[in-house]
């Protein structure tokens, strides 16, 4: 094989997408210390539509450089090592990280350690650090097989769910009683609501979602209430702090008039809505204010050492996997005509809730 396919979407439409042919480099034109990567496959969600709708604002774009008017939106996936010019990774080796909706990608390998390595490319140096690490895997059974899957589908929802919940915590929900998430199917909602249920007794999860997807986040068993959209304003009065998964400015302006200045706290996290926002600082209640993950890594980094982070996250990973996964309709699908129809599918909402894409570019 001498090109590489890249699946790239317009930047300002994300309904136009293509397929892009691009030369593969021989070994002896990668530069040193650099990988071919050929990817193998990757989880695709509405989190991915997420960093497409934010890919100039926090950067996403700048990973996978891609033609004028275009971006290649990064997925969490696995990848094996068919070229190598660093000493210390083998071809063979299988990896663990963000990589390109493409067949292929070049990694410049530097702080390479046993567990992992970062991407050092000049173009990627702006993005956060999590964004350029890669973990080696190779025969590690958490990352075969189902477990691999869950890997790709929710490890990096799910670390944005603790991440949310330890906020939450630090902060003492703000003082609220109940804590309401908006697309509450979502992997990310109920990822959270998950930790919420589980761990901080007695605040109340209350997921907000379509009448057609009640009967499954029902059936997840880790929500207290279940509230659709046409019935938000006959939630009863109390202090309440609002997770935006969805971005949907309507509902957000909805809930605030509804609980006025008991709307204790209302972060953004999502933004699966392509509707502009309305001025947020007229809103009742708390200022809408954005979630953003890097910020409480860096907090949390500096507090609880080297290490900290990972620990407390392994120690509720396995319960959540165990707990959710199986809810999970795992669907695995192959070649450029299945990616683009999944990206389309979930772009315009079709996929229903249950069902989770594992895609490979590769027939």
């Amino acid at each position: 094989m001498t090109s590489a396919t890249q699946f790239i979407v317009g930047r300002n439409d994300l309904a136009k997408c293509r397929l892009v042919e691009v030369p593969l480099p021989s070994v002896t034109q990668l530069p040193e210390n650099a990988l071919l990567v050929k990817v193998d496959r990757f989880a695709f969600t509405a989190n991915n539509i997420t960093y497409a709708m934010l890919g100039d604002q926090l950067k996403y774009w700048h990973l996978f450089p891609a033609p004028e008017g275009f971006g290649n939106i990064p997925v969490w996936g696995f990848g094996r090592v068919i070229e190598s010019r660093h000493p210390d990774i083998a071809v063979g080796e299988v990896l663990f990280g963000y990589l390109p909706m493409a067949t292929h990608l070049v990694i410049e390998a530097a702080d390479v350690k046993k567990t992992g390595f970062r991407d050092a490319a000049a173009h990627r140096q702006s993005v956060s650090p999590v964004y350029n690490a890669y973990s080696r895997v190779t025969g590690d059974p958490a990352f075969e097989g189902r477990n691999g899957d869950y890997q790709a589908l929710l490890r990096p929802l799910f670390m944005l769910s603790f991440l949310v919940d330890d906020f939450l915590a630090d902060k003492d929900f703000f003082g609220a009683t109940s804590v309401i998430l908006s697309s509450a199917s979502s992997k990310t909602a109920f990822g959270l609501a998950w930790l919420l249920h589980t761990h901080r007794k007695p605040v109340r999860v209350i997921g907000l979602t379509s009448a057609g997807n009640v009967d499954f986040v029902t059936s997840l068993g880790c929500y207290d209430d279940v509230v659709t959209y046409d019935k938000i304003e006959s939630m009863p009065d109390q202090p309440v702090a609002f997770v935006d998964m969805a971005g949907n400015p309507e509902l957000r302006t909805r809930l605030h008039r509804h609980f006025g200045d008991r709307m204790v706290y209302s972060g953004r996290v999502g933004l699966t809505h392509q509707d502009a926002a309305p001025d947020d600082d007229s809103l009742p209640g708390a200022k809408p204010t954005w979630f953003f993950a890097p910020d409480q890594i860096r907090k949390r980094a500096k507090e609880w050492g080297p290490g900290g982070i990972d620990q407390r996250f392994g120690a509720v990973w396995s319960g959540f996997t165990t707990a959710m996964g199986p809810k999970l309709d795992v669907m695995e699908s192959r070649g450029s005509d299945a990616v683009q129809r999944i990206y389309l599918d979930t772009l315009k909402g079709r996929v229903k809730p249950a069902q989770a894409h594992m895609l490979s570019m590769a027939d």
